[in-house]
């Protein structure tokens, strides 16, 4: 019997030739990541188990990313900052992306932003390799054909002082998309429709691998979306085999070797579920749960309050293109909050064209707010004066993740999650819409 992608990346990372889902394993760790909120409790974990004076595993393997509560007042939140700044200089971590100077971000060539999309970005996810973050949303770079995994502050800790991991072999669920993708359709409606087929309890402790002529035709940033919500499923990771658009995206941005792996034609799957997506349509996922799924056309009696284009799953560079397509030419009726996951997302919105304009023009002259600081704002709520929060119990359709109530904020508000499409087409009409209104 042949081993799943998934399984063989684990075995590579534990020195064994097989591994079978359901055995505990330790693995050798090539990246840890850790953020603001997270990090400091990690740190202190850390130094309680290990020693003051201990020192981390491999400060090249460590990658610290302030992300969450960046732009706010709220001074635990500035500490927590302070912290991971601290620890960096103690421990002489390479890769920490600080920010100093928070009444401009631009000022602060380090600052990247997100953290999975950073990830990303600077070259930290690589085929093949193990990465851990202590966030859910870790899940992101399997786009990459590695195994990322959420964490807690725990394992964090014991990983920075010892490099391993003991974890269970997860079985491996295949979700096979196949057809050209509809004009209308994004990553975002085809892992809103499988968490609305299998619930958020569905995929628990599994890999979910993605396949199938569709998902080769993704590009890595339509990867990241879907593998990026594989958490809402219960994942404990996802995965897409790596390509010549893997390979062309990570080594552009890193000389670091790697190695790739492929699911064996005779793997033993835990399922398989086989999608024809010129059957599917744009989705949202209702209050107050990811897999609450509906058509989107469904919900056009849903007057909403504001949209939120933004965060890791929703405010790549592609979204917002995608959105501008819908945008451009149009004057939307709700207040549309935009947030770049990252500081080059954010330059991208001012140099990528559609159309002759670029997209901050084109968001302008639609009448969105002017696009923010990049960070996860308020996808997690946060403190209070975080761009973007839902202070008030409104309706918002949002290209974030979540939607439980008081995640963005209120507790009484309700987030309809959506694909950049449809987000952008409900901020032209005032209620959730189906994007074919605007490009068919």
């Amino acid at each position: 019997m042949g081993m799943t992608l998934t399984e063989k990346i684990l075995a590579k990372a534990s020195g064994r030739t097989k591994v079978e889902p359901g055995e505990n394993i330790w693995v050798e760790t090539d990246v840890l990541m850790t953020h603001d909120v997270c990090g400091p409790g990690t740190i202190g974990v850390f130094k309680r188990e290990f020693g003051e004076n201990a020192k981390v595993w491999n400060p090249d393997k460590i990658v610290l990313i302030p992300d969450h509560y960046i732009f706010t007042n709220d001074e635990r939140a500035n500490r927590n900052v302070d912290i991971l700044r601290d620890f960096a200089q103690e421990q002489g971590i390479k890769y920490f992306y600080d920010i100093t100077d928070r009444s401009d971000f631009k000022a602060n060539p380090d600052y990247k932003g997100v953290c999975h999309i950073a990830l990303a970005q600077e070259g930290h996810t690589r085929p093949g390799e193990v990465l851990f973050g202590t966030d859910s949303h870790t899940c992101n770079a399997g786009a990459f054909g590695q195994f990322a995994t959420g964490i807690g502050n725990t394992d964090a800790a014991f990983i920075m002082g010892t490099g391993k991991l003991l974890i269970k072999v997860p079985a491996t669920m295949r979700f096979v998309f196949n057809g050209e993708l509809p004009d209308y359709l994004l990553a975002k409606d085809l892992i809103l429709q499988i968490i609305g087929d299998i619930s958020v309890a569905g995929a628990n402790y599994r890999t979910m691998e993605f396949a199938g002529d569709t998902v080769e035709r993704l590009t890595m940033e339509e990867r990241m979306t879907l593998c990026n919500m594989v958490i809402e499923a219960g994942g404990k990771n996802g995965t897409v085999a790596p390509d010549k658009t893997t390979f062309d995206y990570v080594t552009s941005r890193t000389d670091k070797p790697f190695d790739s792996f492929y699911s064996d034609g005779d793997a033993k799957f835990y399922s398989d579920r086989t999608y024809d997506v010129s059957k599917l349509e744009p989705v949202v996922a209702k209050p107050h749960s990811p897999d609450n799924r509906d058509l989107a056309r469904n919900c056009r009696d849903v007057k909403i309050d504001r949209v939120y284009i933004g965060s890791c799953t929703g405010g790549k560079t592609s979204d917002f293109l995608n959105a501008a397509r819908i945008l451009k030419g149009n004057q939307v009726k709700v207040p549309t909050y935009l947030v770049p996951a990252t500081q080059k997302v954010y330059e991208d919105l001012f140099v990528t064209k559609y159309e002759g304009q670029t997209l901050s023009e084109i968001f302008l002259a639609a009448g969105c707010i002017e696009p923010a600081a990049p960070s996860c704002a308020a996808c997690l709520g946060g403190p209070k004066d975080t761009f973007g929060r839902m202070n008030e119990p409104e309706i918002c359709v949002s290209t974030t993740n979540r939607n439980f109530p008081g995640r963005m904020g209120n507790k009484e508000a309700q987030v309809y999650l959506a694909s950049p499409y449809t987000a952008a087409a409900s901020a032209l009409t005032g209620h959730v819409t189906d994007p074919r209104e605007f490009l068919c």
